[in-house]
């Protein structure tokens, strides 16, 4: 995702559930992205 090691796993008291929550919609940019430079490519 672009995020440094730990950036959300390493919170202390912060379940799966909550470290999902943190996240939210942050890989979207990164998949986007990446997807289109693929395209663009061929």
């Amino acid at each position: 995702m672009g995020l440094p090691a730990g950036w959300v796993t390493d919170v202390p008291g912060l379940g799966r559930k909550e470290q999902l929550r943190a996240i939210g919609n942050g890989v979207i940019p990164a998949q986007a992205y990446a997807a289109f430079h693929h395209l663009l490519q061929h």
